[in-house]
């Protein structure tokens, strides 16, 4: 069992950068690979990033790439999404998850831990 705590969100302005962490409980968390989704309004809960156990792999949704980056410490039981160049699209309530079955998966349905989101507003 893992339990999940997101922080970090809040209200920046378009162009300006946010740091979410999560911080896990439990054991084995260095076993998990660990994922950000993010969910607006009125829409699906969509990937952001998922990160490998070792983290020698990532993987980003295209519409955050090269503005947005996840790691990992083991050591601390935190995993972070350092976010820049927010846009007004980017406003959700994002999520922290965690996957023991290492599917590699995009989808939300192959994750089993998660934690109770944070927001992240973006404005114009």
């Amino acid at each position: 069992q893992v339990q999940l705590v997101e922080s970090g969100g809040g209200l920046v302005q378009a162009g300006g950068s946010l740091r979410l962490s999560c911080a896990a409980s439990g054991r084995f968390f260095s076993n998990y690979m660990m994922g950000w989704f993010r969910q607006a309004p009125g829409k699906e809960r969509e990937f952001v990033a998922f990160i490998g156990p070792r983290s020698l792999n990532t993987h980003y949704r295209d519409s955050v790439k090269g503005r947005f980056t996840i790691s990992r410490d083991n050591a601390k039981n935190t995993v972070l999404l350092q976010m820049n160049s927010l846009k007004p699209e980017d406003t959700a309530i994002y999520y922290c998850a965690a996957d023991r079955d290492f599917t590699w998966s995009r989808n939300p349905d192959a994750y089993d831990y998660w934690g109770q989101g944070t927001q992240v507003t973006v404005s114009s």
